[in-house]
C-alpha cells in the first residue's frame, strides 16, 4: 500500500513508494484527522539528542565503545506503569554496569522503549476455527483478542501510542538524572533479586566492587558528574509511516529533517526493501537509523543500503543488526563484514541474537533457547576476532519482570515452565537474571577480542 499523502512534509519522496506491513483503515478520513493532530504536537525528542547519540555511536563504529540496545519485544498501553518502566531500566542499567566494569568498555544505552508499540507479522490475517481476522500488529494498531472489533485497525491508536510514549520518556528522564542511575546505587538496584539469583548474586559481588572503586576515587578527590547520571536514548522500529511521518519536523537549526519520534529508529528485515517506502524515508532524515539484515541479506545489498543511507559514510549514522540464527551467523556473516569493511563505510555491527531463534514449543508457546541466544553472540564475536573488526553491540528483547518466556538461562526454566509468566503478547523475552547472565557472559567475550 501507499501511506497517507496528505501530510506535507518537505523531501518526504517516499510516499509514492510501496511501504510494506501497513495497515489497512477502513477509515481513511479518521486516520487523515489523527495524523494532522499529532503533526501539530511537540516533538517526543529533540534533534541536538539525536546529534549526540550519533556522535556517540561514532565512537562504537570506531572501535571505542560498545552498544547496549534492549527492551519489550512489543510495549503495551497497560503496562507503562511506573514500576514496569522502572524495572526495564533497572535491568539495561545493571547490564551496562556489568559490562563498563568487567568489559572496562564505555556503554552507549539504547532502550527498545517509548515507541516500540507495533509489530510487523509474516502474516496479514489469523484464523482461528474457521474464522479470519487481522492479525494482531502491536497496540498502536488493534488488540490482541480475537474479534471483530478488536482487530480492526483503529487511527486514534496512534494518538494513544504518542501520549503513552511520552508518558514514557518523561519518566525515563526522571530517573536517569535524578538520582535513581546514580552508579552508587548499584547495590539498590539488585536488593529485590539477589538473595533468590544466582545471577543476581554474582552481581552483587560486582556490585561491590563498584563501590569500592568509587569509595576509593572519591577519597583522592574524584567524584565526576558521570557517575551520578546516565545518558539513556529511545529507539523503536519505525514501522507504521504515517505515525513517522507525522512526528518528522525541519531543525530550526540546520533545515535538516528528524523524526522526533525516537532518537534511534530501524528498519526491519521485512520492510527494508531498496525500493520501497521505509529505506527511503529513513534516508531522508537525520536520526542515527539501523536496518535488520537477516541471513538472506547479501553483500551487494549491504552496500547499497550504506550508498542509500550512508552516503557520507558518517560513523554512527548506520548501524546494521543482524539476525541470523545461531546455525547461520559464522556462514554468513564473514562474507558482509568483509566486504562492508573493504568499502571503507564504518558502520556499527551490532548482534540481535533473538529473531533468528525462535521456535514453538510442544505446547504451542513460541520461545527461544538461551543456550542458542549465547551461541549466536559467541559466533558473532568470532567473525569479528577473525577479521579484526570490532562487534559493536548487542540488540535484545528483554523484561525487568521474572517472566518464563525463554527457556534455560542459569536459574533454568524448562520448556514445561512457559506457561506460567508467559506475558509477551507477541515474542518471547529474556528476563532480568537470563538478561544479567548474557551480560556476564559477553563481557567475558569482549575481554578476550
Amino acid at each position: 500500500m501507499t501511506v497517507n499523502a496528505d501530510i506535507s512534509t518537505p523531501s518526504a519522496t517516499w510516499r509514492d513508494l510501496p511501504a510494506a506491513q501497513q495497515p489497512e483503515y477502513p477509515d481513511q478520513e479518521a486516520l487523515r484527522a489523527v495524523t494532522a493532530d499529532l503533526a501539530s504536537y511537540p516533538p517526543l525528542v529533540f534533534a541536538g539528542e539525536c546529534d549526540q547519540l550519533r556522535a556517540r555511536l561514532g565512537a562504537v563504529a570506531r572501535g571505542e565503545a560498545f552498544l547496549l540496545q534492549g527492551g519489550d519485544c512489543a510495549e503495551a498501553f497497560d503496562q507503562v506503569s511506573a514500576d514496569q518502566i522502572r524495572a526495564k531500566l533497572k535491568t539495561l542499567l545493571q547490564m551496562s554496569a556489568v559490562l563498563t566494569y568487567a568489559a572496562a568498555v564505555p556503554v552507549v544505552k539504547v532502550g527498545r522503549i517509548a515507541g516500540q508499540y507495533s509489530k510487523p507479522r509474516s502474516k496479514p490475517t489469523e484464523r482461528r476455527d474457521g474464522v479470519e481476522l487481522p492479525s494482531y500488529r502491536g497496540d498502536s494498531v488493534n488488540s490482541p483478542e480475537f474479534t471483530v472489533e478488536a482487530r480492526t485497525p483503529d487511527p486514534e491508536r496512534l494518538r494513544r501510542m504518542y501520549h503513552s510514549s511520552a508518558a514514557t520518556l518523561n519518566l525515563v528522564r526522571g530517573f536517569t538524572t535524578g538520582g535513581y542511575a546514580d552508579l552508587r546505587q548499584v547495590h539498590a538496584w539488585n536488593q529485590d533479586f539477589v538473595r533468590n539469583s544466582a545471577s543476581g548474586q554474582r552481581y552483587d559481588a560486582l556490585a561491590r566492587e563498584i563501590d569500592s572503586a568509587l569509595s576509593f576515587m572519591k577519597a583522592c578527590g574524584a567524584d565526576p558528574a558521570e557517575f551520578h547520571s546516565v545518558e539513556f536514548y529511545a529507539s523503536h522500529e519505525a514501522l507504521l509511516l504515517d505515525y513517522e511521518a507525522a512526528l518528522t519536523r525541519v531543525d530550526s537549526r540546520t533545515g535538516r529533517l528528524y523524526d522526533v519520534s525516537g532518537h534511534m529508529v530501524w528498519i526491519g528485515e521485512r520492510t527494508r526493501q531498496l525500493d520501497g517506502a521505509h529505506i527511503e524515508f529513513a534516508a531522508q532524515v537525520r536520526n542515527p537509523v539501523g536496518v535488520k539484515l537477516g541471513p538472506t541479506t547479501s553483500a551487494e545489498e549491504a552496500l547499497t543500503l550504506i550508498d542509500r543511507l550512508d552516503p557520507e559514510r558518517e560513523p554512527g549514522r548506520l548501524t546494521f543488526i543482524t539476525r541470523m540464527g545461531a546455525d547461520r551467523i559464522r556462514d554468513r556473516l564473514p562474507e558482509l563484514v568483509e566486504k562492508v569493511t573493504a568499502s571503507g563505510a564504518q558502520v556499527v555491527w551490532v548482534c540481535d541474537p533473538m529473531h533468528g531463534n525462535t521456535f514453538e514449543a510442544a505446547s504451542g508457546y513460541k520461545t527461544r533457547r538461551f543456550d542458542d541466544v549465547l551461541d549466536e553472540v559467541k559466533g558473532f564475536f568470532e567473525v569479528h576476532k577473525a577479521l579484526g573488526t570490532h562487534p559493536g553491540g548487542i540488540h535484545v528483547e528483554l523484561t525487568g519482570d521474572d517472566v518464563t518466556e525463554c527457556v534455560g538461562g542459569g536459574d533454568e526454566i524448562f520448556v514445561d515452565d512457559l506457561h506460567q509468566r508467559y506475558e509477551t503478547a507477541c515474542d518471547p523475552r529474556l528476563n532480568r537474571s537470563q538478561s544479567l547472565d548474557l551480560a556476564f557472559l559477553v563481557a567475558e567475550m569482549y575481554r578476550a577480542q
